[in-house]
């Protein structure tokens, strides 16, 4: 139910009624998504085809941990190299075949180092092959709502179909946040050493500003400088996306001002709490005649300065009800907007079950929906 809300959010337009506008960007395309509440607060091309280089990397961490999860692979395995990972092309974190090396050590090769041979290590571990893992990449695209995103390896290596936009990006940036917080903390590790060689992590906002945590950095010639930077301030994370920038210090430059002016120009404004009863509408042939419906997770907004006071709701009543009803079931909607300008509707739920009633109550409830509809 989580994720189909996030996804919901994320589909919502960016905003357009902020009050101060937003930064210009010096890059091919980029976003700054508030996790919180799932909205866009601003973006250039967000949906447009874009190579991800590197960022790729996150669906293959994605899987990674996943597969972890599943006690497909476990942290200590020791994973054989094949020639294809040890040769690949690319960043790498220098694994040998005449090297043990662990799914553990692999992980943080692949995300502090950006490693491609751990990326191709870790393929073959959890499908046999990277061609069958990839097949595994588009799957679990398709299933996280990212219309504009097609693999065709697991480094980020250029191909000709291997695209992803901006908005992707940013959702699964927040899935592996929200579906693996204990493996998340390894983005914001600043260095690391394997087969004696120390890398440091490309992410240069880990050094310049302590509230981002992560996440990856990308660059191919023809992909140029990409970052997705997420920082958390006051309990408040925004996700930044820059793809397409002309260095290493443009792209770090560039996803800061996004983040500042994200964390300047927009308030947090709770508007329901998780189980928080809403409204209550009757319910027809149910054990109970009525259900109480909210929102099962908090229903936190992004607006700019001074608006909060401003927001205004208007819950859109559904039609008749009519039992069994099960939590987390749709019931009706709450329409929200600040100065006559709509922000977005949002689901309501059922707080609660509501099963049938017996075959009396459901025969007097028939009649009287009967003469109610006269």
């Amino acid at each position: 139910m989580l994720r189909r809300f996030i996804l919901i959010l994320l589909l919502i337009p960016t905003l357009a009624f902020a009050q101060m506008v937003p930064p210009t960007v010096a890059a091919r395309a980029w976003l700054l998504l508030d996790v919180g509440s799932g909205q866009v607060l601003t973006a250039e091309k967000p949906d447009e085809r874009i190579e991800p280089a590197s960022l790729t990397k996150l669906m293959t961490a994605y899987l990674t941990f996943a597969a972890i999860k599943n006690k497909t692979i476990t942290l200590d395995q020791v994973v054989p190299v094949s020639e294809k990972a040890w040769k690949i092309s690319g960043s790498k974190m220098f694994i040998e075949p005449n090297m043990p090396v662990t799914v553990k050590e692999l992980i943080h090769g692949m995300i502090i180092q950006s490693g491609n041979d751990a990326c191709i290590a870790l393929a073959e571990a959890i499908a046999g092959s990277e061609e069958n893992f990839v097949q595994l990449m588009n799957k679990e695209a398709t299933r996280l709502g990212l219309k504009n995103t097609h693999f065709e390896n697991s480094t980020g290596l250029p191909a000709p179909t291997h695209l992803a936009s901006v908005r992707d990006l940013a959702a699964l940036a927040t899935a592996i946040i929200r579906d693996f917080p204990d493996f998340y903390p390894i983005y914001s590790i600043k260095e690391y050493t394997y087969n004696k060689i120390r890398q440091p992590n490309r992410n240069r906002l880990l050094y310049l500003d302590p509230t981002v945590d992560g996440v990856k950095t990308g660059h191919t010639e023809s992909a140029g400088y990409c970052l997705i930077s997420s920082a958390k301030r006051n309990d408040r994370r925004l996700i930044s996306v820059v793809v397409g920038a002309t260095s290493d210090s443009v792209r770090a430059q560039e996803s800061q001002k996004l983040l500042n002016w994200g964390y300047l120009a927009f308030d947090s404004a709770k508007v329901y709490s998780a189980n928080q009863a809403v409204s209550e509408f009757r319910v027809w042939k149910g054990a109970e005649n009525t259900v109480k419906v909210g929102v099962l997770s908090d229903l936190v907004l992004s607006l700019p300065k001074g608006d909060a006071q401003k927001l205004k709701t208007d819950i859109v009543t559904p039609p008749d009800l009519i039992a069994p009803l099960t939590k987390g079931q749709k019931i009706a909607s709450v329409q929200l907007s600040v100065d006559g300008k709509t922000i977005g509707e949002y689901p309501l739920v059922a707080l609660s079950e509501v099963p049938e009633a017996g075959w009396f109550g459901r025969l007097w409830d028939a009649l009287r929906l009967w003469f109610k509809n006269l």
